[in-house]
């Protein structure tokens, strides 16, 4: 088995999770069960970042220490993994003891090889998003952007990793390394974001102003600046097994310059450790049309779609809907469409006329298939193509795409049924017609457990519910579970299942944005 290390950010827990959250989550995950199935041993990081100014503020604002404030909102983000089946092998918290023992080392190497100074610094500084600012970062006007909140003048002294050093290596490394960001088109961006002189990167803040931070190791007066505390968690939570480095880093691309793209690379090659084998950059969620803002309560609660129409629903959705990579709108008419007509009316539909017709013509056994004819063989001809095509989107992460593949399998399926019409053939008494039918229930039950198996990855429980009511438990081996055969025959169907039921009328449903 080859490893393949992938980790997502880690969220900064100053509030409680949001579909943004859920969506990166879902992602990860879907790329670690695929990666599984295709036979990799995956190891699977997330976490929070549970250090940095804000986090002292919010606890001061309640009365209560900072590690207990963290104890308790980095709660709310554990507990939404299991909410929407998330396979993480590991959750790591930056005030774990693993964690700040290798900040803290590799703090030291950095001082210890004179990558670390001291000096005073004068300028603006982002409470909001705890960096200092440059003149760049103005607005054409002359203000700040909104994303920096309320921005303030301060002189003070701090220590400095010479960032700018590095900046012609990093723009050799990314113009000779075409493939390390996905979408390419970002890697083009930070390129052009290159092309202006770095500044050495600040790298601590005073315990007189921040006490709640990893200490530095060579001057306890001062702790950790948040960035270098947090990217460190991709490294620190494996820095003992031998499995750095990662294969993937899965991000948001409000984050990627400069954190991921820019300080990240250059700390790791200044350490002499390797860098990530690729950055995956997601886009962002808007619902209805306009920005996620919890202050307007302009925001999905995944909790309430999963509580409605069930964890997979909700993956199914926003790995379909959104390009990975492009930016997307949530609105509850639109996830209606998509949960009536294509897991409804479409799977739910093929599982309930097979489940039915196998219990009502063949006594509740899937029977052998007889000789196939024409439409059997365009049907499994149709196969052959998908399952050609869904495997290279998986691995080139687009999963929209291939959802997009299997449902028109699963809808081509259904017309099959229309064209066979057990239901008649049911009817008649001829040793042709009873042929026929056989073959139809055969076929319909091999192609709903061939579409359940290019569905795994997004709707895990869904394939496994689908594989239950079949009679069947699938084999070790993925990529084997995808040949076209007779696998199901003999086996006992259940006589229903019900996974996608209609929603609520409007009046009764909770609200939603």
């Amino acid at each position: 088995m080859k490893p393949f290390y992938l980790t997502t950010a880690i969220d900064y827990v100053n509030g409680a999770p949001h579909l943004g959250h859920a969506y990166e989550k879902v992602l990860t995950d879907v790329i670690a069960r695929f990666r599984r199935m295709m036979g990799d041993e995956v190891y699977f990081l997330t976490g929070v970042d549970e250090h940095g100014q804000k986090v002292q503020m919010a606890a001061q604002q309640l009365g209560i220490p900072p590690q207990q404030y963290v104890d308790e909102t980095s709660a709310a983000f554990r507990a939404l993994l299991p909410q929407l089946s998330i396979s993480n092998d590991d959750f790591i918290r930056t005030t774990e003891p693993r964690h700040k023992a290798v900040v803290s080392r590799l703090l030291q190497q950095l001082y210890d090889k004179g990558e670390i100074y001291q000096a005073e610094y004068k300028g603006f500084y982002s409470t909001r998003q705890e960096q200092f600012l440059q003149e760049k970062d103005r607005q054409p006007d002359g203000t700040w952007p909104e994303i920096f909140g309320d921005v303030t003048e301060i002189t003070e002294s701090n220590y400095f990793f010479k960032l700018a050093g590095y900046q012609a290596w990093l723009v050799d490394f990314l113009t000779t390394h075409e493939d390390f960001i996905f979408p390419r088109y970002r890697q083009k961006q930070v390129l052009e974001f290159l092309k202006d002189p770095l500044n050495d990167l600040c790298i601590s803040r005073p315990r007189e102003r921040l006490e709640w931070g990893i200490p530095l190791p060579f001057d306890p007066n001062y702790v950790t600046y948040v960035w270098f505390d947090a990217l460190v968690n991709y490294y620190s939570a494996v820095a003992d097994t031998g499995q750095w480095p990662a294969d993937l880093h899965v991000i948001g691309k409000d984050i990627l310059v400069p954190p991921h793209a820019v300080y990240w690379p250059i700390m790791l090659h200044a350490l002499g450790l390797p860098l990530p084998k690729s950055l995956l950059v997601h886009g962002w969620w808007s619902v209805n049309g306009v920005k996620m803002s919890k202050s307007t309560g302009n925001f999905i609660v995944p909790a309430d779609y999963t509580g409605e129409f069930g964890v997979d629903a909700l993956r199914y959705f926003l790995i379909r809907e959104m390009n990975v990579g492009q930016d997307s709108d949530f609105t509850r008419a639109q996830f209606l469409v998509r949960y009536n007509s294509e897991l409804a009316n479409n799977l739910g539909n093929l599982i309930n006329r097979t489940l039915n017709m196998t219990t009502r013509f063949g006594a509740g056994l899937i029977p052998a298939a007889g000789p196939a004819e024409d439409v059997e063989k365009e049907l499994q001809a149709l196969w052959d193509k998908t399952r050609t095509e869904v495997i290279p989107l998986c691995e080139g992460f687009q999963f929209h795409a291939a959802l997009d593949r299997t449902f028109a399998f699963i809808t081509a399926t259904n017309a099959y049924i229309e064209k066979r019409a057990p239901w008649k053939l049911g009817k008649s008494t001829t040793e042709a017609d009873q042929t026929l039918l056989r073959t139809a229930l055969a076929t319909m039950a091999e192609a709903l457990r061939l579409g359940a198996a290019l569905l795994q990855a997004v709707m895990p429980t869904t394939t496994e519910k689908i594989n239950g009511v079949l009679g069947y438990t699938p084999g070790a081996i993925w990529r084997d579970e995808l040949a076209w055969g007779s696998r199901l025959t003999g086996r006992k169907v259940a006589e229903a299942l019900v996974l996608f039921p209609r929603p609520q009328p409007a009046d009764k449903a909770p609200a939603k944005p």
